[in-house]
């Protein structure tokens, strides 16, 4: 199989600070790669390569190669809208748009010029199905987002991610908000969706990315330490910071 998602030597600065290097990894589609590690070791810097979140901070510097199915994503002449329709981002806190749950998921198909009524109604229904929302909203549409519990608020999200059909979501602690069952809803639907989709999560939850991942990166002060099969990872972790974070001995 080809990586969908490949990075080589990359280092990140924000103006002097390096938050991360010589970053090499191959994420696989159809997989759920999970980054842990300690508060401030550079998992989110790293997520938000992927689809270029980071240029919207001043003073980032990126050096290495980053592709994204095969195309080098900081090259020259990159169209960034068409990466963030191939790459979507779901984050830590639900952040619905104060807008109607039906206008929520319109709203990024009409933006990429998804003009036909009845093509619009297909694709909402379609990703609130695929976002284990539907059954639970199909007679609220007109109503607000708002209106929405915190757990109901981040699957919408998740549809709205899915609605413009993306390759690769992108997860950014999105449970941390959220009640255990919400957490659970969350988590199966991570399950489901890597059937159809690449899912990169960075988590704090050990248990989590237990639960959810096939691949685990461990990230440390900037550093890759280790990445490997979740199972090995968790049970036979070959690097010792490694096992003390996994084991609670810091972070």
């Amino acid at each position: 199989m080809t990586p969908i998602i490949t990075t080589r030597f990359v280092n990140l600065f924000y103006n002097e600070f390096q938050a991360l290097k010589n970053i090499n990894m191959a994420i696989m589609p159809n997989t759920v790669t999970a980054l842990i590690g300690p508060s401030g070791c550079g998992k989110s810097s790293y997520l938000r390569l992927f689809n270029r979140m980071n240029d919207l901070i001043d003073g980032v510097s990126i050096t290495g190669d980053i592709m994204v199915d095969g195309e080098m994503i900081y090259s020259k002449g990159i169209d960034i809208v068409a990466l963030r329709r191939k790459v979507g981002m779901v984050f830590q806190k639900p952040n619905p748009f104060p807008k109607t749950i039906f206008e929520n998921i319109a709203y990024g198909l009409r933006v990429n010029g998804v003009t036909d009524k009845k093509r619009i109604e297909e694709k909402v229904e379609f990703s609130l199905q695929q976002a284990a929302l539907w059954e639970e909203v199909k007679d609220k549409l007109k109503k607000s987002a708002f209106e929405l519990s915190g757990g109901q608020q981040q699957r919408l999200c998740i549809a709205r991610a899915l609605a413009i059909e993306p390759s690769i979501i992108l997860m950014d602690e999105p449970a941390s908000a959220l009640d255990p069952i919400s957490t659970a809803k969350i988590e199966e639907l991570i399950y489901e969706l890597k059937r159809n989709y690449t899912i990169v999560i960075v988590t704090h939850n050990m248990q989590q990315a237990g639960r959810v991942s096939d691949y685990t990166a461990f990230f440390y002060l900037g550093e890759l330490i280790e990445f490997g099969d979740t199972k090995e990872i968790f049970t036979h972790p070959k690097d010792k910071k490694t096992q003390n974070y996994i084991t609670g001995r810091f972070g």
